[in-house]
């Protein structure tokens, strides 16, 4: 009798669209995870404003789009490449995120560009890709999907832990001490101070956080920020570029006072950290601690305001203290995914993504 491979490579683009982080991870039987390897390849600066301009509807958007999902398919493929070397055994799949350029489970599609074939061919492994949809035909939000892997990884019976994801949109898992999960979408994460520090500097981050460390936070300005109803919306519910946007910031500008560039990148930065503090403590009654992940958790000012906007009662740390480094976490939740879609096991929670029920996600590209 053959005994299949534990071996799982997960590969996560994200909203910030600066490249596919990558994790080799052994799901053996004892339900221990570990990570044997990880890496990044940054996307190049052509496909970048290429996946930006997919953001909206353009001239001849699906030819560019198939462009694009052959691209990032030779991306992905440079990042197995790193991974493969500290594989003890075969992989028995890849979970392929993609990179989403529309996102509106309202009109019941969400859409994870990449050419998952091609990846397949590329590497000779079979592929799992588009994890969302499954999830939206029956109801749901198609995200967020992490909460399910958080709650294995690092869910503690009797305490409550919540988990945030500061990519480019922010998420939180609510791992409630009776074993409840629940969580959604809270807003931006990095996406607003990333493009305004790159329509002000030409950069595509603000690293650290020391632009915004530079400027102070508006009250005026945060008012009108926070007047977005979307941050009233209970869940389940989920967002991406699809709102939040240049466009959308420029609209609120245009309703307040004219301020410093500076002081508009702290007031960005107060706004992520506002809006995930407010949803943590409407979502979780005591908590026990906040383990923070994903790119937002290396931006100092992020996390002093972080930590300041729940307040001095609230223990906050990176995932790291769990054995989770933050930028792999995304990546080890999809190859998670992987791991239960070969197992023919739901991988979604109806109660974070308003599902009717429990589904298998993904669908398989055999090598």
């Amino acid at each position: 009798m053959t005994t299949l491979s534990s071996l799982y490579i997960g590969l996560m683009s994200g909203t910030s669209l600066d490249g596919v982080d990558g994790v080799l991870a052994d799901f053996a039987d004892d339900g221990a995870i570990r990570t044997l390897g990880a890496a990044f390849v940054p996307f190049s600066a052509q496909l970048r404003a290429g996946l930006m301009a997919l953001q909206a509807a353009g001239v001849n958007e699906i030819e560019r789009e198939a462009i694009a999902g052959n691209q990032i398919a030779a991306a992905y493929a440079a990042c197995v490449a790193q991974l493969l070397p500290a594989a003890s055994g075969p992989v028995r799949a890849i979970a392929a995120h993609g990179q989403t350029v529309r996102h509106r489970p309202e009109l019941g599609f969400t859409r994870q560009t990449i050419n998952a074939a091609l990846l397949a061919e590329l590497t000779g492994i079979d592929v799992v890709a588009d994890f969302r949809s499954r999830d939206v035909a029956a109801g749901g939000q198609g995200a967020p999907l992490v909460p399910a892997y958080h709650h294995v990884q690092f869910g503690k019976p009797g305490q409550t832990r919540v988990v945030v994801n500061i990519g480019g949109i922010g998420n939180i898992s609510v791992l409630h001490a009776d074993g409840a999960v629940t969580g959604f979408d809270t807003g931006p994460g990095n996406v607003l101070m990333d493009g305004w520090i790159a329509r002000h500097q030409g950069k595509d981050y603000d690293e650290d956080g020391a632009w915004a460390a530079t400027g102070r936070a508006n009250a005026a300005l945060m008012a009108v920020l926070l007047a977005e109803p979307y941050f009233a919306i209970t869940g389940p519910k989920s967002t991406g570029r699809d709102l939040f946007h240049m466009e959308w910031l420029d609209t609120m500008l245009a309703r307040s006072p004219a301020l410093p560039a500076a002081d508009v990148q702290a007031t960005l930065t107060q706004l992520t950290a506002v809006s995930i503090a407010r949803a943590i403590h409407g979502e979780a009654g005591d908590i026990d601690a906040v383990y923070v992940c994903g790119g937002g958790a290396y931006n100092g000012t992020l996390m002093r305001e972080l930590a300041a906007a729940l307040g001095s009662n609230v223990t906050m740390e990176s995932t790291a203290v769990l054995g989770v480094a933050p930028n792999r976490v995304e990546a080890l939740a999809f190859a998670w995914l992987a791991y239960r879609f070969c197992q023919r096991k739901a991988g979604n929670l109806p109660a974070v993504t308003g599902a009717k029920g429990g589904r298998i996600l993904g669908a398989l590209y055999p090598a």
